[in-house]
């Protein structure tokens, strides 16, 4: 995969993109390029240093929060969450362990199913979105609905066990989870453009998020904002702004041991779940945060996925070619086939690889 490959490739895409794309691989950037607006209002246009809601990508970094706290002692992967949370008199089983959460093993219920294709948008029809700003504030939306499966047994996305996560990082620190993740992940990494604001603030140099409102045939009206989609600030499962530069940063600390050291770095990226999933691109698996990519024995990528109504987000790392993929979007556009044929290529650079021939 070269700069021409990918400028050919985003070129099929560009017309509907808004946000930024950037491919490095070891100290050499590839491909850099920002589109579109940040701002509709004012035309602002993106700039390839624009912060961008993140979505679910979050989440990675809350588990590397959580591997900080194992690696000083100060809680275990083992350790049983309602040993360290409150949570009595509500439905998560009692057996639910930290890397249960994390690997989204743990079976306990969603706020909002995403998998069996709830809409996360229709929890805010009766409560004001604003209304959920902090982990605890989202209990009463899971923590009493039954579980799907034993602790496990099975692997299900769950948004929720990531706020169960942050409750942990609340309990075992005495600090709020995002000002934890804002000294502990961003500054530390030297994640400078990094942080956790909410849509009633002021957020400097941060993308607005579009999505389409469509007729009953599906042609476009106008673009909406995403304000009333979600929480308004983000949470450990959700909702950090960061850039793409920054997203690389942080891949690249664990080698460096910045924020983990080389045992726990090496924890965090390999996968850590029995339950696999047969894919085009190899073996399915879960890890903490992250998920993988295997074939042959051989990690193909390491990635994680994020999106909500106007926010598109992928932070992908391929450590046999040692080349980060990353692609943030503020409105809905061609991110996800974009992102499938940059895939392609690199499965076949991958496979070249496997070979033994020099890549």
């Amino acid at each position: 995969m070269n700069s021409r490959q990918i400028e050919e490739i985003y070129k099929n895409y560009a017309s509907e993109f808004s946000g930024v794309c950037l491919v490095i691989k070891g100290n050499e950037t590839l491909f850099a390029v920002a589109n579109g607006l940040a701002n509709r209002d004012f035309n602002i246009p993106n700039t390839i240093n624009t912060r961008f809601d993140t979505a679910s990508v979050t989440k990675i970094f809350t588990a590397a929060a959580v591997l900080q706290l194992a690696e000083k002692g100060l809680l275990g992967l083992d350790d049983k969450i309602h040993d360290i949370v409150d949570l009595k008199n509500t439905a998560i089983p009692d057996d639910v362990r930290i890397e249960h959460l994390l690997n989204h093993t743990s079976g306990i219920a969603d706020d909002a199913d995403e998998e069996a294709g709830e809409d996360y948008s229709t929890l805010f029809i009766d409560k004001p979105n604003y209304a959920i700003r902090n982990c605890a504030d989202f209990l009463p939306n899971f923590a009493h609905k039954p579980h799907n499966f034993k602790a496990g047994t099975n692997v299900r996305y769950n948004n929720c066990a990531y706020i169960l996560l942050g409750l942990a990082i609340e309990k075992i620190t005495g600090i709020d989870c995002r000002h934890y993740i804002t000294k502990n992940i961003f500054l530390a990494a030297e994640m400078d453009n990094s942080y956790f604001g909410s849509k009633d603030e002021v957020c400097p140099d941060t993308a607005e998020g579009y999505f389409t409102l469509k007729d009953k045939i599906g042609n476009f009206i106008k673009w909406k904002k995403n304000i009333y989609s979600y929480p308004p600030s983000g949470t450990p499962d959700g909702g950090a702004f960061t850039t793409a530069g920054d997203l690389d940063i942080f891949i690249r600390s664990f080698k460096n041991g910045k924020l983990l050291s080389a045992k726990y770095s090496e924890l965090f990226f390999q996968p850590h779940c029995d339950i696999a999933r047969q894919t085009k691109y190899g073996t399915w698996r879960t890890g903490y945060g992250f998920e993988f990519l295997e074939t042959e024995g051989k990690i193909f990528c390491i990635y994680k996925e994020g999106g909500n109504p106007g926010v598109d987000a992928i932070c992908a790392y391929y450590p046999v070619m040692d080349i980060g993929l990353y692609i943030l979007a503020n409105q809905d556009g061609p991110l996800w086939k974009m992102y499938g044929e940059f895939r392609e290529l690199l499965y076949e650079d991958f496979i070249f690889c496997l070979k033994g021939k020099e890549y």
